[in-house]
């Protein structure tokens, strides 16, 4: 299994955290885990809201869990909401299935972990997890 090193984390957290201060955006907290869904990293800017890092953590974790990016885990939702009620007593409600959450893959699509993103709306939080994986020199999975 190819791990996501620390150094790729802090790189996407800082990236991503950059990102949106660049664009104006609302503060974000943002939530980094692994393959196996452990978190490695957590940062929370000045200004954002008491839940944001749990919200961005249940993006993460909701793409690994299921294996598809935040935009996916969205459309099964609306789709079979019964399957996504039972996915959130599985996980004893761990999963937030909009987007901001983006499954992180290498160069040749291994699967490394996932980013969650929360604080301004879900499209910008997308777009600020993109951002970070990018400047990480990974390759972003959506789910679009």
């Amino acid at each position: 299994m190819t791990l996501l090193t620390l150094a790729q984390a802090r790189t996407i957290v800082d990236a991503a955290l950059a990102h949106g201060r660049d664009k104006g955006f609302k503060p974000l907290g943002v939530v980094v885990v692994d393959a196996r869904g452990a978190v490695r990293m957590t940062a929370v800017e000045d200004g954002n809201a008491l839940l944001r890092a749990d919200i961005a953590h249940g993006k993460a974790y909701g793409c690994i869990a299921v294996g598809v990016g935040g935009r996916t885990l969205n459309k099964m939702a609306l789709d079979r909401p019964h399957f996504m009620t039972a996915l959130g007593g599985l996980t004893r409600d761990r999963i937030t299935p909009v987007p901001g959450g983006v499954l992180i893959r290498d160069a040749d699509g291994a699967l490394l972990g996932a980013v969650g993103i929360s604080g301004d709306t879900s499209d910008n939080d997308e777009l600020a997890a993109v951002a970070g994986i990018e400047a990480a020199g990974l390759q972003a999975d959506t789910g679009a």
